[in-house]
């Protein structure tokens, strides 16, 4: 609708290789040692194939003056040759800290005298004035937390986990329905582990391990203690991997879903697709 992608006044344009890049106008802040490096509300926002969104802030609003040139990073097919940049601060080098696209082809004109920084590069982010983790946020992405009257079992290896008729269930884009689950719901002793986890959408997780039997299930269940305001319905509440348990809603057993979080040292990988 309006001006998205596919609305009748579409405010941005696609490039060869699937690729979207559109105005981004939410005013954005990243800050490193307390000094403002970027403050801008006229970013431009890239959509690529199989990675989150990138977005690139005019040069005029980002401190190019702390950025020192490092070596040409990897082309891209539809962005063109990189630049990559170091940032100090201080005393504070951070290599690898920014990408540029100085000459990219014409039809991606958008991304020319813009410069994106890497997330991890900078200490904190700021959404207007809420502060923001994890990535930049995907204004296609959409987290609604609702309450439901389904009867919904959780079980593994035919021992309950928890149950409930009163679940809340998270839609979020592009992902399987999650039922989150009251503590008292919850059937089994739960270990609360130090893994953690940021989404940008929810905040952050906390995560628990269980015993099923004499079999340890680590990581296999999370909590938002302080959700954002999309999943606040979810706070304190206990979800579980559809991937690695067994979802009844009022008595029909649902298909497991395969992708990442079926496997059991998820929680290992350290490596990240993206930090942009």
């Amino acid at each position: 609708m309006g001006s998205g992608p596919f609305g009748h006044a579409p405010a941005g344009a696609f490039v060869p290789g699937m690729v979207l890049i559109e105005p981004y106008p939410r005013r954005m802040r990243g800050l490193l040692d307390g000094e403002t490096i970027v403050d801008s509300s006229h970013g431009q926002l890239v959509h690529e194939p199989g990675r989150l969104p990138r977005c690139f802030f005019p040069m005029a609003d980002v401190r190019t003056d702390l950025l020192v040139p490092g070596p040409a990073g990897v082309p891209s097919a539809a962005l063109g040759e990189s630049q990559v940049w170091d940032l100090r601060v201080g005393d504070r080098l951070v290599e690898r800290a920014a990408i540029a696209y100085p000459a990219p082809p014409p039809e991606a004109t958008r991304v020319k005298d813009h410069i994106a920084l890497y997330w991890r590069a900078l200490d904190q982010w700021y959404e207007e004035d809420v502060l923001a983790v994890a990535h930049i946020r995907d204004p296609y992405h959409r987290v609604d937390a609702l309450p439901s009257s389904r009867h919904v079992r959780v079980s593994l290896d035919g021992v309950t986990l928890a149950e409930s008729d009163k679940p809340v269930v998270i839609y979020e884009t592009s992902l399987v329905p999650r039922w989150y689950f009251a503590q008292s719901d919850v059937r089994v002793p739960l270990e609360p582990s130090d893994y953690r986890s940021w989404c940008a959408y929810k905040g952050e997780a906390g995560y628990w391990s269980l015993m099923v039997g004499d079999t340890p299930h680590v990581n296999l269940a999370w909590t938002y203690h302080d959700p954002r305001h999309d999943a606040s319905l979810a706070k304190d509440r206990v979800a579980f991997f559809n991937e690695r348990v067994d979802v009844d809603i009022d008595g029909v057993r649902e298909e497991r879903p395969g992708g990442p979080w079926a496997d059991p040292d998820w929680w290992r990988d350290t490596t990240s697709e993206n930090d942009l």
